[in-house]
């Protein structure tokens, strides 16, 4: 086997300068020598997955950096589905789904807690009250994924087109379901079912004794259901036939395994641990071993984002530095003649401010034989910038990857019937007879 690609995918890495860190990104701030000498080894650049300013959550970032367009995208709910091991048909509309707190007020229901604490035996009970629901035509079912998060899938005449019904942050009224602003007639019947599921809901865990005993100590209520980005399957190239390459992903959560069992990529499921440097470790010891089998070895970590999203600089400071120990305990098995090794990220994760993800350039650095060596020694938001392989976006990253592991084929060449980006394409051999 020839050359393979390591991609390893830091969640949520990139930020924005921060007062608290004297005006600068956690990565600047974070002491990372071993992701400075992978950066100092090869070319580096800054990267968008799709264009700057775009504020992308992961899975659209993880499309359209596996080359793929957003018109093929089958939506989160569909992939977080299929990756907690649920497989709606292919008519079927699958949505993200939680349990929240919420109140009554001014003829709306006013979201107070998302998640809120629940013991399992009490949990087991309420979600007997909502397992299942029929509106007309359309049956509506709960699958529960973790603790207080689930997955909806929606049967019958049903449409992806519509909007969600959680606002994400509190003290805001939950958003009305209606049909997204375009011709799908059935969109309609589906926002309809839904609220008609989400009311159900609401009126038997609002009702339920273990709600009332909670309202008189004046704890947080467990009393509604919260949905967020539908989804449906669609018919998409997979992996190997867009790329040429075999693939295997090596990640934890439910949309990365949705997402590579959806474009085909095998996957690996690991269990997260509390420590993100021998997390990563782990990871990368198991990537170097995988790469003797796979053209392209995907690996994740989702610590940066979980960082960021506690809102305080210093833990993602943390996060970062115990990442980059993690990095130099395999290091150096991973600089190889067979391997690309790439370092980059999906999208940035402000650690301060209101947005939950930001639209800001990630770092990018790729080592490998043949990829030149440029300037660049630190690995960071700003350093990468003026490095050799300048402003990147994801359309670029795959053609890259060809190009790193000798696969590219030159444009004007047709061994296939359909032009491919990769060579060898899949070649129908010259007969005589």
């Amino acid at each position: 086997m020839g050359k393979s690609c390591i991609l390893i995918l830091l969640d949520g890495l990139g930020d924005r300068a921060s007062n608290t860190l004297n005006r600068q990104t956690p990565l600047q701030a974070a002491r990372t020598p071993h992701m400075d000498r992978l950066a100092s080894l090869g070319s580096n650049g800054i990267f968008y997955s799709i264009a700057p300013g775009l504020a992308l959550p992961s899975e659209n970032a993880h499309f359209s950096m596996f080359g793929y367009n957003q018109n093929e995208f089958p939506g989160r709910g569909y992939l977080e589905t299929v990756g907690a091991g649920i497989n709606p048909g292919t008519g079927s509309v699958a949505l993200l789904a939680h349990l929240a707190w919420v109140r009554e007020h001014n003829n709306t229901l006013t979201l107070l807690q998302h998640r809120p604490d629940a013991g399992k035996e009490d949990l087991t009970i309420l979600l007997e009250e909502i397992g299942s629901f029929k509106s007309e035509n359309i049956i509506i079912s709960y699958h529960q994924t973790e603790h207080l998060d689930g997955v909806l899938v929606m049967d019958g005449a049903v449409s992806p087109s519509i909007t969600d019904s959680d606002p994400l942050i509190i003290n805001y009224p939950l958003i009305e379901v209606q049909p997204l602003n375009n011709a799908d007639p059935l969109a309609e019947p589906t926002a309809k079912a839904l609220k008609s599921y989400l009311l159900h809901c609401y009126e038997k865990l609002n009702n339920h004794r273990i709600n009332r005993q909670l309202r008189e100590r004046g704890a947080p209520e467990i009393n509604a259901l919260v949905t967020q980005r539908a989804g449906q399957w669609q018919q998409v190239q997979s992996f190997s036939q867009r790329w040429g390459l075999r693939g295997v992903s090596i990640s934890s959560g439910l949309v990365y395994l949705g997402m590579a069992s959806f474009l085909g990529l095998d996957t690996i499921r690991i269990t997260d641990i509390p420590d993100p440097g021998r997390e990563l470790a782990e990871r990368l010891k198991l990537a170097c071993d995988k790469a003797k089998l796979y053209d392209f070895v995907h690996v994740h970590t989702k610590a940066p984002d979980i960082a960021g999203h506690s809102k305080d600089p210093r833990n993602k400071v943390k996060a970062l530095e115990s990442l980059d120990q993690g990095l130099g305990k395999v290091l150096d098995s991973l600089i190889d003649d067979d391997i690309i090794l790439v370092m980059t990220s999906d999208h940035s994760t402000p650690s301060d401010g209101p947005l939950i993800h930001s639209g800001e350039a990630v770092p990018f650095t790729a080592v490998g034989h043949g990829i030149c060596k440029d300037t660049v020694s630190a690995f960071d938001e700003v350093a990468c910038a003026n490095g050799a392989l300048g402003t990147l976006n994801g359309s670029d990253f795959m053609n890259l990857v060809l190009n790193w592991l000798d696969r590219t084929k030159m444009q004007g060449l047709m061994d296939t019937p359909f032009d491919q980006p990769y060579w060898p394409g899949i070649r129908e051999p010259f007969k005589l007879k």
